[in-house]
Order: C-alpha cells, then structure tokens, then sequence
C-alpha cells in the first residue's frame, strides 16, 4: 500500500544505544512503527509475533551472535530483512553477515543520513551493498583474499575477537553464556586453525588484520 509505514525492530544490547537509534529513524516520515529487543532471543519472539520491514542488529551481541540471530531471524520468518549495524568493521565481517542472510551491513560510526538511506531500500526490499563489501563478495566467490581466520567458524571468530578485546576465559563464557571449557577448547582451535602459539599472538594477529580496533 502506498501510505504504509515502514516497521522497524532495533536489536543492541544497550539500552541507549536503542535510544538513540530510535530517534534518529523516527524523523523519518516513511518510517512508522519502532520497537526494540534487548537480546536475539527477544527479537526471535517479536518476530514470530508481527512482521517488521526492517530488523537492525549487531553482529555480536551476548549470548547468540547476530549471524546466529539473522539465521533464527530467516528460520521464523524467511522473507525478514535485516541491516547489521555494528562497532567492527564491514571488510571483515560483512561478506559472514551477507551469507548469513543480512540485507546490509554498516558501522555503528555511519552518518545518520546513511543509515536512513539503508534502511529506506532495505524497507523497500532491496539490499544495501556498498563498494567495498561488494568487493568483498566478489573476491569470496572467486577465491581470492582469503586470510586464516575465515577457517574460523562464527563462534570461533566471536570468541577469539573477545579474546582479542582483553577479555578472560571466564568474562568470555558468561557473556557467551557458555562453559569456560567450551572457550577454552575454541580458544584452542583458534590458535590451531590461525597456526598461532598463545593469546599474545592471537592479539597481535587481530589488530594487524582488522578484527578489532
């Protein structure tokens, strides 16, 4: 119909954050209804309850992923657009968010008008792929560009980019909400498969291939 109201579901684990995301988008006179989920299981529930154009999240939050999330998201709802908006950066974790089933990917440092803009064709049911993730793409497909950690399964990249932020075992398993033995065994998978000896290098190796900032 020509007078609907885009519905838009805002998922982040922090409260103003949310905030703030829902005053930036309710300016916007095409945009309607704003509702928020503090977690992938809320948004999960909502989903299965209404039917939203557009479902913001990042792409790691406590608990599940969001790549996680955004398969759940398609698993309940398969025609669900989702834009990730997250703190790390697209080159290395957008094509993983694409995959998953994402519309977009942006960071949370974006220009308002950006994130309007994204969200305006994500509503419209089109996708929102600047050049760079474009590229991205381009180069998964044709097998080239390929570095270590892409051997990491999305867990394994959650985990060892929290490894990475100078968390501990024990910080990372009740964020995650897992054992400390299941991170230590992908903490050790993750040295394995990047083919590192211990956390020290697993920091050196983010910082230098942009996993954290």
């Amino acid at each position: 119909m020509a007078d609907h109201k885009c519905e838009i579901l805002v998922v982040d684990d922090h409260a103003l954050f949310r905030r703030g995301l829902k005053e930036v988008l309710s300016g916007c006179s095409d945009i309607g209804r704003i509702d928020e989920a503090g977690s992938g299981t809320e948004a999960v529930e909502k989903v299965r309850k209404r039917r939203y154009d557009c479902v913001l999240l990042d792409i790691f939050m406590p608990g599940e992923s969001g790549i996680e999330v955004i398969q759940r998201l398609k698993e309940v709802h398969a025609g669900v657009q989702c834009l990730v908006l997250s703190m790390y950066p697209m080159e290395q974790y957008g094509v993983r968010a694409i995959e998953a089933g994402a519309a977009g990917y942006l960071t949370k440092n974006v220009a308002p008008d950006i994130l309007k803009q994204a969200v305006g064709r994500i509503c419209a049911g089109r996708k929102y792929i600047d050049a760079l993730l474009a590229e991205k793409l381009a180069q998964k497909v044709q097998g080239v560009g390929g570095s270590p950690h892409d051997q990491l399964s999305n867990r394994e990249l959650q985990v060892a980019v929290l490894i990475a932020s100078g968390k501990s075992v024990s910080q990372i398993a009740q964020e995650l909400f897992l054992s400390v033995k299941t991170v230590s065994s992908h903490r050790a998978n993750i040295l394995r498969k990047i083919g590192l000896n211990n956390t020290s290098e697993l920091i050196q190796y983010a910082i230098k291939n942009g996993l954290i900032e």
